[in-house]
């Protein structure tokens, strides 16, 4: 059996693991393995897999039950996958602002895992930002205001995308639910570090606040949360994998390869409510 490695990505958030084949069912150890660096760094990177949409679904069921996007165009022939998909003639690409998968949600997703099926000539990364250190470096002021805060998060922005050239890849006006209360700074179920929970995609408010009054606080946060030294940019390549804790990460994919095609299958992992 190869040895498994770990290689941190960067000071705050991602680590690669080498060693382990995602094409077949991971033993308890590896994992194990898998699962605690996952809940440590944040984000978790492999490469040079071969996986099919069937090694795919196995290795989501392995961790959590599968958390079906109800947004997303299903890959045909396996309804737990979701497309992400942006063709070489259409300028605007899914997941372009930071954002954690599934947060209006009561119970947001576990996780995500995200397979490269096509991979343009450049660009096309995706960026990620530890929310571990951007809860670290707050102040202790800021800290204590923020403890116990609760802020609205929403997905009525899928009722009406912004743009119409997303078209088919996105949609479910019927689908979209009431907006939920999560709490501002959570404790991570396993490691019980505390992470800042916000994001500028589906976060509107504070919990008893006005619009008004939350836009100067949740910008600032915004912000704060994802300066570059939290960040690590991920460079997709053929076979490369990216197993994130949606938890305790946010996410956004870069828009700058017009004129290629990109096409990813991502499976979310059903998750618990947070506290």
């Amino acid at each position: 059996m190869t040895q498994i490695q770990i290689h941190p990505s960067a000071g705050y958030v991602g680590a690669e693991i080498s060693g382990i084949d995602l094409s077949q069912t991971l033993s308890d150890t590896e994992l194990e393995q898998v699962k605690n660096t996952l809940f440590e760094y944040g984000v978790v990177f492999f490469r040079e897999q071969t996986m099919r949409p069937e090694d795919h679904i196995r290795l989501a069921e392995q961790v959590s039950e599968i958390d079906i996007n109800r947004f997303f165009k299903p890959v045909d022939g396996y309804p737990k996958i979701a497309e992400v998909r942006k063709e070489p003639d259409q300028t605007v690409n899914i997941g372009s602002m930071w954002h954690s998968d599934h947060s209006y949600d009561t119970a947001p997703a576990m996780g995500s895992i995200l397979v490269a099926r096509e991979v343009p000539p450049y660009g096309g990364d995706t960026v990620f930002a530890s929310m571990y250190a951007a809860y670290d470096h707050l102040s202790d002021g800021l800290k204590t205001t923020l403890e116990g805060l609760k802020a609205w998060h929403t997905s009525s922005g899928f009722a009406a995308p912004a743009d119409k050239e997303i078209g088919d890849r996105l949609g479910g006006q019927d689908r979209v639910t009431p907006d939920v209360l999560q709490n501002v700074v959570i404790k991570h179920p396993v490691t019980g570090r505390k992470a800042l929970y916000v994001n500028e995609t589906f976060t509107v408010g504070f919990e008893g606040w006005t619009a008004e009054e939350s836009k100067p606080l949740l910008d600032y946060l915004f912000a704060h949360a994802v300066k570059p030294a939290f960040c690590y940019r991920f460079s997709w390549r053929p076979g490369s994998v990216a197993f994130w804790d949606n938890r305790v990460v946010q996410h956004l994919a870069i828009n700058d390869y017009h004129g290629h095609r990109r096409l990813m299958h991502r499976i979310t992992l059903k998750g618990v409510p947070l506290q």
